[in-house]
């Protein structure tokens, strides 16, 4: 069985280039321009010159924010709040200023009168990355910026199906993977969201359980931002048996970042918070995952190491990771969990 969260991350794949110098979008982000002969849709940004945008902006957070918003293994710092996340807060909101301009502009030109709606940001990214950390991090700051004073967060946990009918379907073993989820009813959630309803409910999961709360529900009442995090947010339409395609949660989003890093830091990042776990979560006699917490050292790194194999490495290369290159801005982290780079496609 596969612990909270397991769903994958995975192997960075080349960009292949195309007869003309341009990099393919297949599978990961195209490399930014080296050279005024070749052109990328992204620009990148070492972490120094990211940084640097955000030298006249003040530090919002204390120590006491970072321990409350850090995640289990993560190594977030006020230094990295504020060379990293700080200026990517501002990024967003001035996305989503733009985004009611655009809206005003459009009502004018129109002559209709409709409600601002929610700004949607889709983060993606692999199990062990950071990536829930990277958005309670980004909700916390976003609340802090005048035209954003309300943002929510909502995990796709809580559309995954519900153990019974994982079973019944076979799909235990694949959780996390795309055909785990109520890709239906999330779609019906993000579309309501977009369309503006003043209040959408979605199922409420519980990592302690490790399954969906039948009678509990997230009530979302019109944010100024909803943050929506999971593994496959930003994964590509399904083609049908006709060979067309519908929508995808993604083609609601108006920003999208994914988490990235190496898979053997992933992986290894995975080890230790599964390790972690054993004297903290697991240690529940109601956790689901409770028969792992009296493992030794050397069990606890093989069963973390089986599942990783099993589930969360192929769940990464064949879904995960093949969505990167459709998010607006990629995050990439060294080992150290420290973000080292920004790609960030152009406007």
């Amino acid at each position: 069985m596969n612990p909270p969260d397991a769903a994958g991350s995975g192997l960075p794949q080349a960009t292949p280039v195309t007869s003309t110098g341009h990099a393919s979008w297949a599978g990961s982000p195209p490399e930014p321009a080296d050279s005024e002969n070749h052109y990328s849709p992204f620009i990148e940004l070492e972490r120094d010159t990211w940084a640097r945008l955000a030298n006249e902006m003040e530090q919002p957070f204390d120590q006491s924010d970072i321990d409350r918003l850090r995640g289990i293994g993560e190594h977030l710092s006020l230094r990295e709040v504020a060379e990293v996340y700080l200026p990517l807060s501002r990024l967003l909101s001035i996305q989503v200023d733009a985004a009611a301009h655009l809206r005003r502009a459009s009502n004018e030109f129109l002559g209709e009168s409709t409600r601002r709606t929610p700004f949607v940001i889709g983060v993606a990214g692999s199990v062990a990355v950071g990536k829930s950390t990277t958005a309670r991090v980004l909700q916390e700051m976003l609340r802090r910026w005048p035209n954003t004073p309300r943002v929510e967060l909502l995990t796709t946990d809580g559309f995954l199906y519900p153990n019974a009918e994982l079973e019944r379907r076979g799909l235990m073993q694949r959780k996390g993977f795309p055909e785990s989820y109520d890709r239906r009813r999330l779609m019906r959630f993000v579309a309501d969201i977009k369309s503006g309803a003043p209040e959408v409910r979605a199922p409420m999961y519980s990592h302690l359980t490790y399954d969906i709360l039948p009678h509990e529900e997230v009530v979302v009442h019109r944010p100024d931002v909803l943050i929506i995090e999971g593994l496959n947010v930003l994964a590509p339409p399904r083609v049908r048996s006709d060979g067309t395609a519908g929508l995808s949660v993604s083609d609601f989003f108006d920003y999208s970042v994914y988490v990235d890093a190496k898979t053997t830091a992933i992986r290894q990042w995975y080890t230790e918070r599964f390790m972690r776990l054993r004297s903290g979560a697991f240690a529940d006699p109601k956790s689901y995952f409770h028969r792992y917490a009296t493992l030794s050292d050397a069990e606890a790194i093989a069963t973390s190491s089986d599942i990783w194999d099993r589930i969360n490495g192929p769940n990464l290369t064949q879904n995960v990771l093949p969505t990167r290159g459709r998010a607006k801005l990629v995050m990439t982290k060294d080992v150290g969990h420290a973000v080292t780079r920004v790609l960030l496609r152009k406007v």
